[in-house]
């Protein structure tokens, strides 16, 4: 699963809350469980600024799953910036796909 961001921001959209609703209450659900939150940016900006943004984006999402009730032990962030693009095109829709935080659950 991924939820995505407008440009330059790490505000969640109101669509992706369901997504993350779902997530936090399997996690509540199975203690053993964890998620890897993957923040990531698209090709525009520096590596360090992207890097940056897409630890942010990370955190947010961290942020909202805790204030639903997941532990912070079964959460996990990490930042690829814009090294890990899941689309090469040079346009706004494959921008939109880049900027993402990607959800990966785990035991």
């Amino acid at each position: 699963a991924r939820v995505h961001f407008d440009r330059d921001d790490i505000m969640l959209h109101p669509d992706d809350y369901p997504i993350l609703q779902k997530l936090a209450e399997c996690l509540q659900q199975d203690h053993a469980k964890t998620l890897r939150i993957d923040g990531n940016a698209d090709e525009r900006g520096t590596t360090e600024y992207n890097l940056a943004l897409g630890e942010r984006r990370a955190r947010q999402v961290a942020g909202y799953l805790k204030l639903l009730g997941v532990p912070s032990d079964q959460l996990a962030t990490v930042s690829y910036g814009k090294e890990k693009p899941l689309c090469a095109e040079h346009d706004e829709s494959c921008w939109r796909e880049n900027r993402r935080a990607g959800l990966t659950l785990g035991r």
